[in-house]
């Protein structure tokens, strides 16, 4: 991670779970990281109590299904620290219904953030990369195991359609900047069942019945992944991580 000292990142989805984890280590790795999320008073807690670490945190506001809010905030990257170095999609969302229960407004919902969002973050970092003549930048996208396996779980089945998405924008990308001959690199982090607020909040259950049948992954197995990917050698281009809690059936 030393050549990533100095250097910055910016994290949506940064409030709380695998974002506020992923903002951690990589203020513990020297990065100036910008934390984005709609509650940007839990991000600048965070940054107070990461004030004596080797990094910075930054919380910016955004709400990020709003387009002229995401670009703002890079406007706003700019203008404070350049550019963006590294950018990590994190930010998701789902609701608890099944594809019959389901309705537009929900679908609409999860598309804006899961794959709008990530779309639109991920074009404005590259274009701050290439502005500013950044050939070796990283994008990761946070996935998940739901991008490359359908369970019967039906209240997921939508969100498993736009994490499906994720995987098919990471390879279009990477075919993009191939293309272009860019060093740029693009990679996914597509996790298992991970112990954060997510499962909770969306099936309005407290975190035993949601996470107590087997031991989940953590948040900060999954930040743990992120650093090894941008800790690669400038030539290799780490793809897509599965990760599984051991125990996880399906």
């Amino acid at each position: 991670m030393e050549r990533w000292i100095g250097r910055v990142a910016l994290v949506t989805g940064a409030s709380s779970g695998i974002g506020a984890t992923i903002c951690r280590q990589l203020v513990g790795a020297g990065m100036k990281v910008i934390g984005a999320a709609r509650n940007a008073d839990r991000i600048q807690a965070l940054s107070n109590e990461l004030s004596g670490m080797p990094g910075s945190l930054t919380a910016m506001k955004c709400d990020l299904t709003k387009d002229l809010e995401v670009l703002n905030l890079f406007t706003g990257i700019k203008q404070q620290f350049g550019g963006v170095d590294v950018c990590i999609n994190n930010a998701g969302m789902s609701h608890n219904h099944s594809l019959l229960d389901g309705t537009p407004e929900e679908w609409r919902e999860m598309l804006d953030l899961n794959v709008v969002a990530l779309c639109l973050c991920t074009k404005e970092a590259v274009a701050s990369m290439k502005e500013r003549k950044v050939d070796d930048g990283h994008i990761i996208h946070i996935s998940s195991i739901l991008g490359h396996v359908v369970t019967g779980s039906a209240p997921i089945h939508f969100y498993t359609a736009t994490k499906y998405a994720v995987t098919a924008l990471l390879e279009g990308l990477r075919q993009e900047l191939r293309a272009e001959k860019s060093h740029i690199r693009v990679s996914a982090v597509s996790p298992g069942l991970t112990e954060t607020e997510f499962s909770p909040r969306m099936r309005n259950i407290d975190g035993k019945q949601a996470y107590g049948a087997f031991k989940c992954l953590q948040a900060e197995d999954v930040a743990s992944s992120v650093l090894h990917v941008l800790s690669a050698p400038p030539h290799v281009q780490i793809h897509d991580v599965l990760m599984w809690p051991t125990q996880q059936p399906a």
